[in-house]
């Protein structure tokens, strides 16, 4: 059976047979999307993701519910293949924070206090029973700095500087990410977050690509959102969702900005070796324009004093992103 037909016989059996499809815009994985409309206007979102290709579409599924009974405003489930990598699923529309920021620039501070009032909330949750982002696995992740980013620059992974570099940076998130663990989306900024204005409260915020979702560090999500890799966040909105988070948490206010830079060092890094590698051995090159955005974010983190250890030998490891080295990045 083809897959085509694959999705005809899932659609049917669920009873949107009849509904015309069109395509929507995807993202860095092999996820495909759909969205569907019925004779009435109705429509709602298909995911395709074959097993072949990696596809794991249960995770999605179970961590909608778990956002749902907490008041998020995640997708629906309305009809599951997990076998066949194919969830129908409720459509949320097109308002992403992105697109309605650009289209009226003064929405902004409201947008982005309503994601951090939402992050406020899912802190406060019971955990989900899910893989733990401890110090050594946040240390490993930063290893594609070095083996996609490094190595196709330069020509070598540096496997001694990068071994160096884990065993020290794991004593350093192991020092600076202390307390309780909470859900962490992995992926929380404007392009995977909707705006809902006729919802209420947090359920303005719509959330989705949370299937790669672990328990962390509170702070892990807050930097996805303030230090994204796609747009550029105004200063002091970063600043201010920082102070609202800490205002509203109570939580320590000189360790939650050491836990920040951190994180963004380390989630940064990892980004700079995915992007270089979407480029490299996946055909998207324009992923590449966002390098520079990411390294800026990089190396603000490492100004802080806790990565004084190891800031000076990672900016010699790591190659700036030059005009001629985003040229090489893009094959």
């Amino acid at each position: 059976m083809s897959r085509q037909d694959e999705i005809s016989t899932f659609l049917s059996a669920a009873g949107y047979g009849n509904w015309s499809a069109a395509p929507l815009a995807g993202d860095a994985s092999a996820r495909r999307y759909q969205r569907l409309t019925g004779p009435e206007g109705k429509s709602a979102v298909l995911m395709d993701w074959p097993p072949e290709e990696g596809g794991d579409t249960a995770p999605f599924a179970r961590l909608a519910d778990y956002l749902r009974d907490l008041g998020v405003s995640a997708p629906e489930t309305y009809a599951q293949d997990h076998a066949r990598g194919l969830l129908l699923i409720e459509d949320l529309g097109d308002a992403l924070f992105t697109s309605v920021i650009a289209q009226d620039p003064t929405q902004e501070r409201a947008l982005y206090e309503a994601a951090t009032d939402l992050l406020v909330h899912l802190h406060r949750a019971p955990v989900p029973e899910l893989e733990p982002l401890g110090p050594r696995v946040m240390a490993e992740m930063t290893a594609l700095a070095f083996t996609e980013y490094r190595r196709a620059i330069i020509g070598d992974a540096g496997d001694a500087a990068r071994a160096r570099f884990e065993d020290r940076f794991e004593d350093i998130l192991r020092q600076s990410l202390t307390g309780d663990m909470v859900f962490v989306h992995r992926d929380f900024h404007a392009q995977n977050l909707l705006w809902l204005p006729a919802r209420d409260g947090i359920a303005k915020v719509g959330v989705i690509d949370f299937q790669d979702a672990k328990v962390g560090h509170p702070v892990y999500d807050l930097v996805s959102l303030l230090q994204d890799a796609r747009r550029d966040v105004p200063a002091g909105i970063e600043l201010q969702m920082i102070n609202r988070y800490i205002g509203a948490t109570g939580v320590d206010e000189a360790a939650f900005h050491r836990a920040y830079a951190v994180t963004g060092v380390q989630r940064n890094m990892r980004i700079l070796g995915i992007f270089a590698r979407l480029s490299l051995h996946f055909g998207k090159p324009h992923y590449i324009d966002l390098i520079p955005r990411v390294w800026a974010h990089f190396v603000r983190g490492l100004n802080h004093p806790a990565l004084a250890l190891v800031a000076e030998e990672l900016l010699e490891a790591l190659p700036a992103p030059s005009a001629e080295v985003l040229e090489r990045l893009r094959g």
